[in-house]
């Protein structure tokens, strides 16, 4: 082993937990304490002041300065007192992650000293450089005004000694550049198409809410390790390595015992997590050797979201403290699986209901029918913008590897539900719609049984499953934003209620009760969803890509072509409709997309180069070298037979003599197609350009890996699997 892969390697494995200080107090008592909730607002604001902000929260009324200056003194006081020092806004640019540039409290009090200032103007509004951001060409390098506002719908926060104020970023021009700004434009779509359907339920229902609980996924790595492979460390995945002796086949690591330096990691992430007031509730193995997951309860959407790339930021600092590296990429290892972020996605009302589970009569139940309906409805109409909304340079390693959810975005209902929706079709509109148990059967009634959350199985390879009470959105990456998919989701599900609701008040004029109005909308858009969108099988199997396609369902498997769905007519009509996006942002969006594919492609293809002929083929040219040297003194002792002798030594000569001219030759290629790409303009065309060089990055790491079978151990100059995914 060559000596700093002994030396890292040794470091790894000799690591032990960090000993984790636990608070005296149980997690319920400090849960929220660096969060400016309502119980904070209640103790730190006046009443007229804590009444106008909840107002505004909860009902989408505009602050007046004096107010906002007298929230801004309050969170001021409660931070001071918390040590903070600095304040930032705390945006999602398109960048997929976070941003935040912090400034001080620090003023000058014209008496020649300083004083801690922060007034209402600074809360609500800041303005960071526009142009420094993806903005797909919306705003050019010399017009960089742009600004960050308040979400007051998302609580203040503390982070070290800095008051984070989480914002909507939009340009000058006032397009949104970030993930948050159409996310909540979304969920105001959906509560606007939403709750006019409730209203013929429940004329109670004032507001509906789109909920979000995100599973994340995550691999962890001994740092040591990681800063010995260049690729892990500038792509987050490992561009060769040869697989394992042992891997995942055993079945062995998932929901196995917990490693006990991960479990300290993940308490420490868990007592970070309740102070920041996110309710992370499971923990466990995954399938894959080092890969883990956590989960929150569910919330309400754009919070939840807030609350996702919080964690993913806290976990990586949280890691460096227990000699870990997190692993967000959705596909770090080959021949093992890879990562996603499942998002269970559901609706309800602000008087309790779930719109996604059944009722407790024959009218909640028709209620669960129909949004349930029209979901699916949704999700077979936009079904390619749906993938489109997932799909990334990284995603793409995942998506179809048997693994995950399949390049179809289908829909699993289990035989319950599907046995109702036929059920449905047959039997007149008046049928009752009743919970097995509850009442005695008769014939007509249409059953769904009492026991709902579990009356069916799980299917892994539907990207798109019911599950109970939720629709679980199984094809998001573990690194991207949620907001993309759930922008994308809501919008498509109020674009579909819309329309729905259209045409059950066109059946309602023609004097038809409303419950039969509503199942004679319901029928056809049953029949059709049974059709086309719904499939149980084999997600992975050849014969349903085959009948996907034949049912007009978007089996695309390029990324940069899947990205097009934004820009299709109808889909532009759909966003613009909803008040969502622009036909100016789809189209800087897309650009961005674009962009942002072929810059990972790009970065991966010159790591692969760079460490194929920086690395790997020193390695093999020293160890044939060194077998060479052996061969030559045989031949000085034995000149008469040294080929007989030395038959083992030279077959290897020969096959790392070919292994290293296919590997020159294939990076040779690789780079003059990048010179050729480079060259292109136009960001899709160069995005398919690279799409293809994506595909000659495996032509690379195959000879790559078969030398590493070869290369004596020693020789090896990378930490190999089998060193970095065994946790001890």
């Amino acid at each position: 082993m060559s000596k700093l892969r002994f030396d890292v390697v040794q470091d790894a494995f000799k690591k032990k937990a960090v000993i984790v200080e636990t608070p005296d107090t149980r997690p319920s008592e400090y849960f929220g304490e660096l969060v400016f909730n309502r119980e904070k607002m209640y103790k730190y604001l006046d009443v007229k002041t804590f009444n106008s902000l909840i107002d505004c929260i909860d009902n989408g009324k505009p602050l007046d300065r004096e107010t906002a200056d007298h929230v801004a003194s309050g969170m001021k006081t409660w931070a001071i007192e918390h040590g903070v020092t600095h304040i930032t806004h705390w945006f999602q640019p398109l960048t997929e992650g976070t941003a935040e540039k912090h400034d001080s409290f620090m003023e000058y009090d014209n008496k020649g000293g300083m004083i801690e200032n922060f007034d209402g103007k600074s809360l609500v509004q800041q303005e960071p450089d526009a142009s420094s951001f993806p903005n797909g060409g919306i705003r050019a390098t010399f017009e960089a005004r742009g600004y960050t506002a308040w979400d007051p719908t998302s609580p203040v926060f503390i982070q070290d000694d800095t008051l984070c104020i989480p914002t909507v970023f939009i340009a000058y021009t006032g397009e949104a550049l970030d993930y948050k700004t159409p996310l909540k434009k979304a969920l105001k779509a959906v509560n606007d198409a939403a709750l006019p359907i409730c209203k013929l339920f429940d004329s109670k229902v004032k507001k509906v809410y789109s909920y979000l609980g995100w599973e994340q996924e995550y691999f962890l790595v001994d740092e040591d390790l990681y800063a010995a492979r260049p690729d892990l460390m500038l792509t987050g995945r490992t561009l060769m390595g040869h697989a394992s002796s042992k891997n995942q086949q055993l079945d062995d690591h998932y929901f196995g015992a917990i490693p006990s330096r991960v479990a300290a990691f993940m308490r420490d992430i868990e007592i970070a997590g309740y102070k920041l007031g996110i309710p992370l509730k499971t923990r466990h193995n995954e399938v894959a050797p080092n890969q883990f997951e956590l989960a929150p309860i569910f919330g309400e959407t754009n919070l939840s979201n807030d609350q996702n790339q919080l964690i993913m930021n806290t976990m990586n600092s949280i890691a460096r403290k227990h000699g870990f590296v997190v692993l967000l990429h959705e596909k770090p290892f080959d021949g093992i699986n890879g990562s996603g972020k499942h998002n269970n996605w559901s609706l309800g009302t602000d008087t309790g209901t779930l719109l996604l589970a059944p009722g407790k009569d024959s009218k909640g139940n028709l209620q669960f029918v129909t949004f349930f309906v029209n979901v699916l409805a949704a999700v077979q109409k936009y079904n390619g913008l749906l993938k489109a909304s997932i799909a990334s340079a990284t995603n793409a390693h995942r998506l179809g590897a048997n693994e995950a959810p399949p390049a179809i975005v289908s829909a699993f209902l289990g035989k319950t539900m599907t046995d109702v929706l036929h059920k449905l079709l047959e039997v007149p509109s008046d049928t009752p719609i009743e919970i097995a148990g509850k009442k005695g059967k008769s014939v007509g009634l249409v059953e769904i049984p009492e026991i709902f959350v579990d009356n069916t199985d799980r299917n892994r390879t539907s990207p798109f499953a019911f599950t109970g009470n939720r629709f679980e959105f199984r094809a998001v990456g573990s690194s991207a934003n949620c907001a993309n998919a759930m922008t994308t989701l809501n919008a498509a599900v109020a674009d579909q209620l819309t329309a729905f609701k259209k045409d059950v008040d066109k059946e309602i004029a023609k004097g038809k009760d409303v419950n039969i109005a509503i199942m004679d909308t319901l029928k056809p858009i049953i029949k059709s969803i049974i059709d086309v969108i719904c499939f149980d099988g084999n997600g992975y199997s050849d014969e349903w890509q085959i009948e996907a396609k034949k049912r007009g369902l978007d089996v695309e498997t390029c990324v940069p072509q899947m990205f097009k769905a934004f820009t299709e007519k109808e889909n532009i009509e759909m966003f613009t409709r909803m008040g969502i996006y622009s036909e100016k942002e789809l189209e800087a969006r897309n650009e961005v997309r674009w962009e942002m594919y072929t810059k990972k492609v790009q970065i991966e293809a010159r790591v692969m180069g760079r460490m194929a002929i920086n690395h790997i083929i020193p390695a093999a040219l020293s160890y044939q070298t060194k077998l060479l040297d052996n061969i030559q003194k045989i031949k000085d002792i034995f000149p008469d037979n040294y080929r007989e002798m030395a038959v083992v030594e030279i077959d290897l000569v020969q096959k790392i003599s070919a292994k290293i001219t296919e590997i020159r030759d294939k990076v040779n290629s690789m780079v003059e197609a990048r010179k050729e790409a480079n060259k292109i303009t136009d960001e899709y065309q160069k995005a398919l350009a690279y799409y293809k060089i994506a595909e000659s990055l495996f032509a690379i790491r195959r000879p790559i890996d078969k030398l590493e079978e070869i290369v004596d151990n020693d020789m090896w100059p990378l930490p190999k699997y089998r060193e970095l995914l065994f946790i001890n």
